[in-house]
């Protein structure tokens, strides 16, 4: 990077190192600390989680899966839209936890199952999967700008040779303890939404580049044709040979985001709006908030992809109009892996000598030999380190993790070799915004839960504010120690999505019926929450350990028992009704059964014993005393007219707009529902279903309908939504400033149970 470069990267972050600091003044009690005094507006909100939703993992995660199975895919995720916008526009989870006034989950899991313990173990289980998921975020962005700005694996520092990536993943965690430490979630809120205004102008420029310098016709459409039958970059109907992420995945991801809503809600933005209706308005304007980001998500997936598979990108010939090609990214991507996978000097060089002496390759795009999952043209360079390191236990995981870190930093190495003077600093500046809102929201909300959850239950009297607020900035140190230990010495083998499923699926895999069941059932109770736990969770953990313990240890134990031959036949009887989305057999590198396919035996067994256990011990509950209604509302609850349904408002009723809706809201609303359910269901998704039934599509159609819905359309929202979002989140910032200043601070809100902190009735 030029010098030019470092200026855009580091003024923006000195800005927003100093609004954390301001925002400090504005912190009086644990609730500003918490929920940022529960005055936040929608704005703030939904421009500060786009931030912190996205993140460089984001991005890394999705070049990489997208480099495995393409777009035609993520066609039939428009099954997933009807059900999160209703979600959203309906506020299921969301409205009801606002209502709870709960701080954390734990504290709502305490006061509607009634067990201290089953609380304590909760946020145990619930922190743990968390924080180990969460710690590879610096991990993985740590590796991303060793790649990006071609960095050393190790640097001299006043003659000690120390490794570049701890050093990095320190810097990361030292500075998003930073943001968090003099306001907690109101400087969380101010920095993310700071960096979220900052990010809608390089969004633009980086999608701006990319459309200028490839054509879609030209240099993008025919290589993503380029594929043998089953495996289809482009054609939905042509993807039944892909595997990993598919369409099973798909079903198990969409039916875990309904279930699961409300599994990680608490420590974070979702109880700081003034009122339930702001927070479900800002739930509802995430729909239009992403504009440009998720297009570049794409645009940048896809320029991998054509870039390192085109003919006209595979050497310096006319057409390419970049000072590099495929061949040399693949040899100095490779080069830098084994160099820092593999220990041992003279087997790192001889791998390295062998990986240069593979000639340069030139695959042409004219479908006479097409790409596949088993063959394409980095099989070759995987193939030549495969066979150098050997086939020994120990061989099989240093091959693993140079194919993991091959796939994973291919992005950032292409992305260094293409972007120019400007571009290059300004999608750095962006990783960077990404990485510490993601990292700095990812630790406070573990530091919160806890404090709340874990260590506030112990106490049996009113803890002061002082001591609360030094106990919650203590914690967050804690847990960023951990990140940066798990982050050093965890290893992670697998594709990210896949790794995160897993890590997430100890919690996930029993959450969801004990928080949904808990906000919407009265039959819902604590041996149903048990069950839930034990037999969801636990599956997860079980698949888990195999998964982790499989290269190493478990597989050659099998070899060594001789029952590989007969499980394979077992998994592949098993597995044969739902071939080919789920094949089950024997593999020496890799678990047979991956996360998603966990994750889905977990959740059918979660939701099956809270059920059950729930019915086999019935006795209702109180659910208007949990959300404050009926004979428990008071001054602060939030006041609903009951309206009668007729043939006016029965639509505005399907789709959640209640008497609390302005006419701006109701138009939100509406807009929402017609570009998610009328254009993208309707029109993108149930007509060309019915179209390809009778008629199936030629290929220039499919080019087409990827133009317009992968791009054309998300260009023009994302036009539209950076000029809303920067004027509506400058305002709501300024807002926040204002409502702070004049709150009236409660010093027994602070999550405690039974220490006299409940108002009297």
């Amino acid at each position: 990077m030029r010098f030019t470069d470092w200026l855009i990267v580091v003024l923006p972050l000195l800005f927003i190192i100093g609004a954390a600091i301001y925002s400090g003044k504005y912190t009086r009690s644990v609730v500003d600390f918490l929920a940022a005094g529960r005055v936040a507006g929608r704005y703030v909100i939904s421009v500060g989680d786009l931030t912190a939703a996205l993140s460089v993992i984001t991005l890394v995660a999705g070049s990489e899966a997208s480099y495995q199975t393409g777009f035609g895919v993520s066609f039939w995720q428009t099954i997933s839209v009807p059900v999160s916008i209703v979600l959203g526009l309906t506020g299921f989870c969301t409205y009801r936890w606002r209502e709870t006034r709960c701080l954390s989950k734990g504290q709502f899991i305490e006061l509607r199952y009634g067990s201290k313990f089953f609380r304590i173990v909760t946020a145990f289980v619930s922190t743990i999967s968390e924080m180990i998921t969460n710690a590879i975020g610096p991990a993985i962005a740590a590796n991303f700008f060793i790649y990006y700005m071609g960095l050393p694996h190790r640097i001299m520092i006043f003659g000690v040779s120390l490794p570049c990536y701890g050093i990095l993943v320190a810097l990361c965690l030292c500075l998003a303890t930073i943001l968090i430490w003099p306001a907690g979630r109101i400087s969380l809120l101010i920095t993310d939404c700071f960096q979220g205004l900052i990010s809608y102008p390089i969004f633009v420029a980086v999608v701006g580049f990319i459309l200028l310098r490839f054509s879609y016709d030209v240099d993008l459409a025919p290589v993503l044709w380029d594929r043998v039958p089953g495996e289809s970059f482009m054609d939905p109907y042509d993807v039944k040979n892909l595997r990993d992420f598919n369409i099973f995945a798909l079903i198990v991801t969409l039916v875990s985001s309904t279930i699961n809503r409300a599994s990680w809600i608490g420590n974070d933005t979702t109880n700081s709006a003034r009122t339930p209706h702001e927070q479900k308005m800002a739930g509802i304007l995430g729909s239009w908030r992403n504009g440009f980001a998720y297009m570049m998500i794409t645009l940048i997936a896809i320029i991998v992809v054509v870039f390192m598979n085109s003919e006209t990108f595979s050497s310096q010939n006319p057409r390419n109009s970049f000072k590099t090609n495929s061949n040399v990214i693949r040899k100095q991507l490779a080069e830098r892996v084994i160099d820092e996978v593999v220990e041992e000097p003279v087997l790192r060089q001889q791998v390295i000598r062998k990986v240069q002496a593979i000639p340069d390759i030139v695959h042409k795009n004219d479908g006479s030999a097409k790409l596949s999952q088993k063959e394409n043209l980095d099989t070759k360079y995987l193939s030549v380190v495969k066979k150098e390191l050997g086939d020994s236990p120990e061989g099989r995981m240093m091959f693993q993790k140079c194919r993991t870190l091959f796939q994973q930093m291919m992005m950032p190495t292409v992305l260094k070799n293409i972007f120019p003077v400007g571009i290059l600093g300004l999608f750095c500046l962006l990783m960077v915004m990404l990485l510490i809102s993601t990292d700095d929201s990812r630790i406070f909300n573990a530091a919160g839960c806890i404090v709340q959850d874990m260590i506030l239950p112990f106490f049996k009297g009113h803890i002061s504010v002082k001591q609360h607020l030094l106990l919650l900035r203590l914690t967050t140190l804690g847990v960023a120690i951990f990140f940066f230990v798990v982050a050093i010495f965890f290893s992670q083998m697998d594709y990210i999505n896949m790794f995160t499923t897993i890590m997430c699926a100890l919690w996930l895999g029993g959450a969801g019926p004990i928080m949904v069941g808990g906000l919407y059932t009265r039959f819902g109770n604590l041996t149903g929450a048990w069950c839930a736990i034990i037999f969801g969770s636990g599956t997860s953990l079980l698949g888990l350990i195999f998964q982790r313990n499989w290269t190493a240890t478990i597989y050659p134990w099998l070899e060594k028992m001789e029952l590989v031959a007969p499980l394979d036949k077992f998994l592949v009887t098993v597995s044969s009704p739902l071939n080919p989305w789920v094949v089950w057999k024997m593999d020496p590198f890799k678990f047979p059964i991956n996360s998603f396919e966990i994750l889905g035996i977990s959740l059918f067994l979660s939701i099956s014993t809270y059920i059950i256990g729930s019915f086999l011990t019935y006795k209702p509950y109180d659910l208007d005393k949990l959300l404050h209604r009926g004979i428990y509302a008071d001054d602060n609850s939030e006041k609903m007219v009951p309206e009668k349904i007729n043939w006016k408002n029965i639509w505005g009723k399907l789709i959640g707009i209640t008497s609390e809706y302005t006419k701006g809201d109701k138009i939100i609303a509406w807009s929402v529902f017609v570009y998610a359910i009328i254009y993208q269901v309707v029109i993108g998704f149930l007509a060309i279903i019915v179209w390809n039934f009778f008629d199936p599509w030629p290929q220039k159609w499919w080019d087409w309908r990827f133009f317009i819905a992968m791009l054309l359309i998300p260009g023009i929202i994302g036009i539209i939504s950076t000029v809303w979002f920067l004027i509506g989140g400058i305002m709501d910032a300024r807002r926040l400033f204002h409502d702070l200043e004049q709150l009236k601070e409660d010093p027994f809100d602070n999550g405690q149970i039974g220490a006299g902190n409940e108002p009297e009735k």
